[in-house]
């Protein structure tokens, strides 16, 4: 069952050079909350895909410093979630959920 609490855990896919070249090991990266856990991002993406997830790999992402302006700032940090399907199954990212 589809909650709110889901579509709160997934924010949105990376879609990078990298990314595309794990997908040729079943796995797909995303943008998570900050403060979801490896068991919420699994039962997210299971929910939202109807996939089975094998595996979920986490890894906190620290904002670069920036200038802008001659003034520095700091983006924020974010959390990316790589996650491993099932033999045969597959996401495709780019038509959205």
């Amino acid at each position: 069952m589809i909650t709110e609490k889901h579509y709160n855990v997934i924010l949105s896919p990376v879609i990078t050079e990298k990314s595309t070249l794990i997908s040729e090991h079943n796995q797909v990266a995303f943008k998570v909350a900050i403060d979801a856990t490896k068991a919420d991002i699994k039962s997210a993406v299971e929910a939202l895909f109807k996939v089975k997830v094998t595996g979920v790999n986490t890894m906190r992402v620290k904002g670069k410093v920036k200038r802008f302006r001659g003034h520095l700032g700091k983006r924020s940090d974010w959390k990316k979630a790589i996650v491993t399907l099932a033999e045969g199954q597959s996401i495709d990212v780019t038509t959205g959920v």
